[in-house]
């Protein structure tokens, strides 16, 4: 089996889309307030680029796009960052993708210079929260202000420093 994690391409932005709305559709996060709605989605090479200090990473498993996850400040700010859209087709599951897609965002985040990393999910994500949980994040009781996914009911915070 060759596993690839790279960067997103333009080529890739079609299929990672489709990936994103299946898999969030399989847990329930449909329409608005939830992820799989963002208007990135469309064209994911062109909202993640180093000018923005953001990444999004895409992972193959013998030349087929299982899924990705990305990296981008949270609301614009200097000190906090998103880790966002981990989405993993289920043949990408159970093979530490996940944890290797989340942990390349962190490094970024850190040589990015951000102090702390945010994200929220949903509590039917089990095993991704369970990731996030052996990272580091910390649960929090409410979103942090700012953020735009309303449908997502766990919410999640880790000191880079």
């Amino acid at each position: 089996m060759t596993v690839t994690v790279l960067p997103i391409t333009t080529e890739q932005d079609e299929e990672i889309s489709q990936i994103i709305k299946r898999v969030g559709a399989e847990f329930g996060a449909i329409g608005e307030g939830f992820g799989p709605a963002d208007a990135e989605v469309s064209a994911m090479s062109r909202y993640y680029t180093l000018d923005k200090r953001s990444l999004y990473l895409v992972a193959t498993v013998n030349g087929h796009v299982v899924g990705g996850c990305g990296l981008a400040p949270f609301n614009d700010s200097d000190q906090t960052c998103e880790l966002k859209k981990l989405f993993l087709l289920p043949q990408g599951r159970g093979l530490g993708l996940g944890k290797m897609l989340s942990e390349q965002c962190l490094t970024f985040a850190k040589q990015q210079g951000f102090t702390h990393c945010y994200l929220d999910t949903l509590a039917s994500m089990q095993s991704a929260i369970r990731l996030y949980e052996k990272l580091g994040f910390e649960h929090l009781t409410q979103p942090i202000a700012g953020t735009v996914h309303g449908g997502c009911d766990v919410w999640m915070l880790k000191n880079l420093s």
